[in-house]
């Protein structure tokens, strides 16, 4: 985590805890998502009425998919291998409106783009991907997929959380309809907050799946007899919540929208090229694309003849932080890695397999 998001998160908290509602009144309250509104369409390439805060993605995506509710005739298409968190909702309101769900196929963690695209029909209510895949980094043209889903009356849903902070992501520019991340992966920012995305002409047109006191416009008017949603992506913001985790996230975006996501996208393929040279030279079969467009600093990869997810543990062990999914190794370095990190990396590899 960026450690002014951390300072941030810990000294509202502490102020909280000594001072409570004298300092965080109903005023403070009420504006407590301003910050990241600010932040977080500054890192989007979107205005702050476009931006709604909660404490997960799966809660925004859970609100926005009751929100569409695809009907009986009409089907969601995602990938096969696509993070359980991104495509559960959809299947959730299917059970319910009857709506068929198509998941694309995917050989060796890889889904081909052409057969994505070759599942969306006239009958195609939502296309729901994940920006970039979890398991490899694989990551899909969103302004491409946006085009073809509007072609057949299509929304394009996307979760950003493995891209956000590392690949720069410009929401008007793709066309994208809404677009969610959580805080605590690539944003360097805490557990608790996340941020959705949702285009201005969608505003006006969903109600949220999702209503708790914060849902009405004036939010303080504390009446049972009436519910007036408020304008903008805020009407998907229903809740008390860890609100210093907000506050840790926007001082987090910040930070980064400040070194530049470009410098970091740049910066961390770098290293992610020398992270391929390395594996490659011990006989690792590299899963991730390689290809312009395709790939992102995440490097997936799975030595055929030894234990793959055992060498992960030892990599682990020895300090060198991977992730194991299935025969898969999986390692990402963000801009606080340097070339003699993956050094480090090579010289532990190969404590592993002698």
């Amino acid at each position: 985590m960026y450690r002014g998001a951390q300072r941030s998160a810990v000294e509202w908290q502490r102020d909280l805890a000594e001072n409570g509602t004298v300092n965080f009144d109903e005023a403070a309250e009420d504006a407590v998502f301003e910050d990241l509104h600010q932040a977080a369409a500054h890192l989007f390439n979107a205005a702050p009425a476009d931006i709604a805060v909660a404490t997960s993605v799966t809660e925004l995506l859970c609100s926005l998919a009751w929100a569409v509710a695809p009907g009986p005739d009409t089907n969601v298409v995602s990938t096969r291998v696509v993070h359980p968190s991104t495509h559960y909702p959809w299947v959730r309101v299917s059970s319910f409106t009857g709506c068929e769900i198509r998941l694309a196929p995917a050989t060796n963690g890889y889904a081909d783009p052409d057969a994505l695209l070759g599942s969306i029909d006239d009958r195609t209510a939502v296309v729901s991907i994940s920006h970039a895949e979890f398991q490899t980094g694989q990551l899909y043209d969103l302004a491409h997929l946006a085009d073809v889903a509007h072609a057949h009356d299509a929304l394009l849903v996307v979760d950003a959380t493995q891209s956000a902070g590392a690949v720069p992501i410009d929401v008007a520019a793709s066309g994208v309809d809404a677009l969610v991340s959580a805080g605590y992966k690539w944003l360097c920012g805490p557990f608790g907050a996340a941020v959705m995305y949702l285009a201005p002409r969608l505003q006006g047109e969903l109600d949220p799946g999702l209503i708790g006191w914060r849902s009405h416009e004036d939010m303080w008017d504390l009446r049972a007899d009436r519910l007036e949603l408020p304008n903008g992506a805020r009407r998907f913001e229903f809740s008390t919540m860890g609100y210093g985790c907000a506050v840790g996230l926007t001082r987090s975006i910040e930070y980064l929208v400040g070194v530049g996501i470009d410098r970091i996208n740049t910066h961390n393929l770098r290293l992610a090229d020398l992270l391929v040279g390395v594996l490659r030279e011990r006989g690792a079969q590299i899963v991730s694309p390689l290809t312009e467009g395709e790939r992102t600093s995440t490097v997936a990869a799975n030595f055929r003849s030894r234990d793959s997810a055992g060498i992960a543990g030892r990599l682990n062990a020895a300090g060198v932080v991977v992730s194991s999914r299935g025969d898969i190794i999986r390692i990402s370095p963000h801009l606080y890695n340097s070339p003699e990190d993956i050094e480090r990396v090579r010289d532990e590899l190969d404590r592993c397999l002698h």
